[in-house]
């Protein structure tokens, strides 16, 4: 079931109006910022969880400062906004939140400043967005984009191009996803997520200075590991070759989830197969994400729909 409704420019309006003019400056020049958020249903609870809404809403409006853009609303009303809309929407299966901010005008020309700024939320049934059980990466020949040129740290609408080269090459090219470098040829992410290295027992991910979307699931994976595996992560710059002789690999983000990495360039990552550290943190966040353990959900999910005290549910069934 496709969502009936959408939030546009202050009211909630039927999904077949949600649309802009192609004069839109957004559209002409890319001069917009979105973030994509989870929702995952709970079959036991009856409920969808909003998987880290807080921290999505933070950089969304980061984004948005980055780009001159200003909204009406703050961290705790886009929230509400959400699950309001997932509430309409009566979706009880998982489920993606896409927020957008752009620039309004039906002008030519390009800048910033002086244009108005529209804001969107859609909402819409979502399964994986790339294969969870195995991919074969292949190191791409785009380069990723520069914060002094594109700001990678924000989610601008107008550098995804940067990230579909890349898919496409890769794709093309018989890979099942793709690795970008930087500039200095130093490993910075997936072409739309972020990328560990298990190497030595410890995780090793790209630094901020690499270039990459600092990532709301990087950062729960940092956490995880620390707290329920007792493992260190080490941010820093990561060679081109360390993919090959890296023990585990796998990616990460909101869309592709724990993406485990068996082959890079046609070698084999490891064995060959997912790793056990891949695959314990990959269990452990499907279990968190969905809102099964508890001191995660308190501190991670937000719930969508009316939660019924237990007493209640229980004299409900007297």
């Amino acid at each position: 079931m496709d969502a009936k409704e959408l939030f546009m420019n202050g009211e909630f309006i039927p999904a077949e109006q949600g649309v802009i003019s192609v004069r839109t400056h957004g559209f002409a020049y890319g001069t917009g910022c979105f973030e994509g958020i989870r929702g995952y249903w709970n079959e036991k609870d009856q409920q969808v969880y909003l998987f880290r809404l807080r921290e999505h809403y933070k950089r969304f409006l980061n984004s948005c400062k980055i780009l001159q853009i200003s909204l009406p609303y703050n961290i705790d009303q886009l929230i509400d906004l959400s699950v309001e809309l997932v509430r309409r929407s009566g979706l009880k299966q998982n489920l993606y939140l896409r927020p957008v901010a752009y620039k309004a005008d039906q002008t030519i020309g390009v800048r910033l400043h002086g244009l108005e700024d529209h804001f969107i939320i859609t909402v819409s049934p979502m399964g994986d967005y790339i294969d969870t059980n195995g991919l074969h990466c292949g190191v791409s020949s785009w380069r990723r984009v520069d914060d002094n040129a594109i700001p990678a740290r924000a989610k601008l609408t107008g550098a995804y191009v940067n990230s579909a080269f890349a898919k496409s090459e890769a794709m093309q090219n018989g890979f099942d996803e793709a690795i970008m470098l930087t500039n200095e040829g130093h490993v910075s992410e997936g072409s739309a997520e972020n990328i560990f290295l298990v190497m030595n027992g410890e995780l090793v991910t790209p630094a901020p200075t690499e270039n990459i979307l600092i990532g709301i699931t990087r950062d729960t994976i940092i956490e995880l590991a620390r707290r329920e595996l007792g493992r260190i992560t080490r941010e820093r710059q990561v060679d081109r070759t360390e993919l090959y002789i890296a023990d585990e690999i796998f990616l990460c983000g909101t869309g592709a989830q724990i993406a485990p990495v068996v082959r890079v360039d046609h070698r084999p990552v490891g064995d060959g197969k997912i790793g056990p550290i891949s695959s314990t943190i990959r269990q452990l966040y499907f279990e968190i994400v969905r809102g099964r353990i508890p001191e995660y959900r308190e501190q991670w999910c937000t719930p969508v729909y009316a939660v019924v005290p237990s007493h209640q549910s229980a004299e409900a069934k007297d």
